[in-house]
């Protein structure tokens, strides 16, 4: 018998749009298993996500009526194209990519006037995250806007639930990666051309991946790097902007930056969610979840759990790395992750060298973003160049 007798909490009150972080936390401490009919269940505490991740028999990742790979699948499947997707961020392939990213975030603040106001999101986070994801897969240059434009229209899609045009953007994505992969077929496209070249000549169960397999991998490293990037780097660059003893650290000791950047998305997350069904009835926190039902998963909650991050609130470099789910935890840990570090620390590090300062806007203040993104939409800064 399933326990879900009214709504325990509305994910798009005005409560919850205007500060995700605190409806979360108070969330995970007044119902930490909430049910809600549109999302079914939420769950907000640490050990309940992590006994999900671990648990993919009894809670399945094959959420969608669409191919999503990997993320998708549970094993075999996911053991079979997660094979084929490691290689794709191994070491020698990030340390390859790395002078590109630097490359775009220099450009990026060459552009900023010295002693000048930025909007960060527009100017910098946003482009950064379509250039370089574009780099990486070895797009072209004119896709960057269209991009920006498909990833603006999807995010506001999704809020409002309007699924009749989620769909329709979905299909122009696979309209756009299917034409890139027809160009690179008919020019007789190699391995080792670039990385889109690369999966073309990948093979599974034998036979060579398909247009609906290619699509899904091209699509989910679009759409996952292109907003969490983004995300990521405005909640990264506000904090420093607001922490200033933190900035100052670590401007004097830039070594700290990679454990800083985890520490400060634990702090705030840039993604929301991801979600699960189960595959039999089950209990969770005193609540019964039957079997076939939708679970969200909530990072952001998760990562600021008092029972597993002494005083979640603080900023602090001594934390048990292996308790921080920013990029997930189990078979379906993100296989991106060497990426998303590489290119974070690569921004960090360029603003560190091209900059004196980062400091708010006065009478500007940032503006949150609302769900399903996280972090900010409008980020006023000011840069003092070096």
């Amino acid at each position: 018998m399933t326990d879900k007798l009214r709504s325990d909490w509305d994910p798009q009150s005005e409560a919850v749009l205007r500060d995700q972080r605190a409806a979360y936390d108070n969330m995970r401490e007044q119902c930490p298993v909430a049910y809600n009919e549109a999302m079914q269940w939420s769950l907000f505490r640490h050990r309940d996500l992590t006994r999900v991740l671990h648990d993919h028999d009894t809670f399945s990742s094959v959420v969608s009526r669409h191919l999503s790979i990997p993320n998708g699948m549970d094993p075999p499947e996911h053991t079979v194209y997660r094979h084929i997707i490691e290689p794709y961020f191994a070491p020698a392939r990030m340390e390859a990519f790395e002078p590109s990213c630097r490359e775009v975030i220099t450009e990026l603040i060459n552009d900023i006037p010295a002693h000048g106001g930025v909007e960060l999101m527009a100017d910098i986070a946003q482009p950064f995250a379509v250039r370089v994801q574009c780099a990486f897969l070895g797009w072209p240059p004119g896709l960057h806007d269209p991009l920006v434009q498909w990833a603006r229209k999807n995010t506001e899609a999704t809020r409002a639930g309007d699924r009749t045009a989620m769909a329709d953007i979905a299909r122009k994505l696979e309209t756009l990666v299917v034409d890139m992969l027809e160009v690179r077929r008919q020019a007789g496209a190699k391995p080792g051309d670039d990385i889109t070249a690369d999966l073309m000549h990948e093979e599974v169960w034998g036979r060579p991946l398909d247009h609906e397999e290619m699509t899904s991998i091209l699509r989910n490293w679009t759409v996952g790097e292109i907003g969490t990037i983004s995300a990521a780097i405005g909640i990264l660059v506000h904090y420093l902007a607001k922490h200033i003893e933190v900035q100052t650290r670590l401007r004097e000791q830039p070594s700290r930056l990679p454990e800083a950047i985890d520490e400060i998305l634990r702090i705030h997350g840039p993604l929301v969610a991801n979600r699960r069904i189960t595959t039999c009835p089950v209990e969770i926190g005193g609540r019964k979840i039957g079997a076939g039902e939708r679970i969200s998963l909530n990072w952001i909650s998760a990562n600021r759990d008092g029972d597993v991050f002494d005083s979640p609130d603080s900023f602090r470099l001594d934390r048990d790395p292996t308790e921080n789910l920013l990029y997930g935890a189990g078979i379906h840990v993100c296989p991106g992750a060497p990426l998303a570090r590489m290119e974070l620390l690569a921004v960090m590090e360029a603003l560190f060298e091209h900059t004196e300062w980062i400091e708010p806007v006065a009478g500007k203040p940032a503006i949150n973003a609302v769900y399903p993104a996280s972090g900010f939409s409008s980020l006023p800064l000011r840069f003092r160049t070096a």
